[in-house]
């Protein structure tokens, strides 16, 4: 549900009880100022932002290097061209 911040000051309690239910978002005017999360939703947030921190691009590539091995999947790379300069001065310039 939103919330103007004014309406969040006076009902407090009411929120803290709704975001069982859903997250509780908090604006002022148009701008999202703040979102209150149930505290189980909040928990798992912070155990995938401290194992993604813990993950590094090169294992992110392994796993999905993996994922394709398993699905038999092939990335089909179109063959390189070269596009017209304007910089280099050539007119004749050809794809390769």
């Amino acid at each position: 549900m939103k919330w103007t911040l004014e309406e969040a000051q006076k009902q407090l309690s009411l929120i803290i009880n709704a975001t069982s239910q859903e997250p509780q978002l908090i604006y002022t005017q148009e701008e999202l100022v703040a979102a209150i999360v149930d505290p189980e939703l909040f928990k798992e947030f912070l155990n995938w932002r401290q194992q993604a921190a813990k993950t590094s691009l090169a294992q992110v590539f392994k796993e999905l290097q993996q994922l394709c091995a398993e699905e038999n999947y092939s990335l089909e790379i179109p063959a390189r061209s070269d596009r017209h300069n304007p910089f280099t001065g050539d007119e004749n310039e050809q794809s390769l």
